[in-house]
Parts: C-alpha cells; structure tokens; sequence
C-alpha cells in the first residue's frame, strides 16, 4: 500500500508547528488536514477521514490529547495515532507507553517526544500505514 495520497490529521495548538509539518508532509505527498484544538480535531475527524492521526498531548486541556485519542479510536478503531508530547523535555518526568497497561488508556499507537525530526516522523508514520 503507498502512502502517497493518504491523508494526515496534525492536530496541535503550536500554529508554527503544524505549518512545519503541513508543508513537509504535502511535499511528500500526502494529504493534509490541520485543526488547532482537541475540539477542531473532533470536528475534522467525520469531514477528513483520515488515514493517520498525529496529536498533541497538550492542547487546551493537559490530557486533550488524551481525550482526542479516545474520542479517534471510538469513532474508527483502525486509524493509527501518534501522540506527540513535551511532557519529558518540559517537566522532566519520563513518560511513555511501553506496558499493554498503558497503552489500554493512552490510546496512541507511538508516542513521540517533542521536538521530534520530520524524518523520524515520517518514518512512522510509513510503518504505521503499512
């Protein structure tokens, strides 16, 4: 299955960020759709169907990205999530989900530090599409 033509959901409230990954992605061929909260994310969700989902932890809320996870997996369980966090960088608690414990209500299917090389993202989100 190609990437090429698939669509990305980037949903974070760092507009500079989000511009960052949009021209990126579009300039490897992807379909983009941006929102700037857990509650254009949901918006966007039924309008976009996308293929991918990368969200942030932080948004409006600390847990939004928590919440958009959820609400991402109830509405259709096959699109795979990355949720990107600064959580580590800015509050020095490691954080992650490696035990199936964890994974059962972060509802992400990677998690990614913030700030993350395009390249590595992309990478991911190839494996994850495939």
């Amino acid at each position: 299955m190609s990437d090429k033509q698939k669509t990305v959901l980037l949903v974070d409230d760092d507009e500079d960020l989000i511009l960052q990954m949009q021209l990126q992605f579009e300039a490897a061929g992807y379909n983009v759709a941006t929102a700037n909260s857990d509650k254009e994310g949901r918006e966007l969700i039924s309008e976009v169907a996308p293929d991918i989902a990368i969200v942030d932890l932080m948004m409006e809320e600390h847990d939004s990205g928590f919440a958009l996870c959820h609400f991402i997996k109830r509405h259709d369980s096959s699109i795979p999530i990355i949720l990107l966090t600064a959580v580590t960088s800015e509050t020095g608690i490691d954080f992650d989900a490696v035990t199936d414990e964890e994974r059962t209500w972060i509802k992400a299917d990677l998690l990614l530090d913030k700030p993350v090389r395009f390249e590595t993202l992309q990478a991911e989100v190839s494996r994850l599409l495939n």
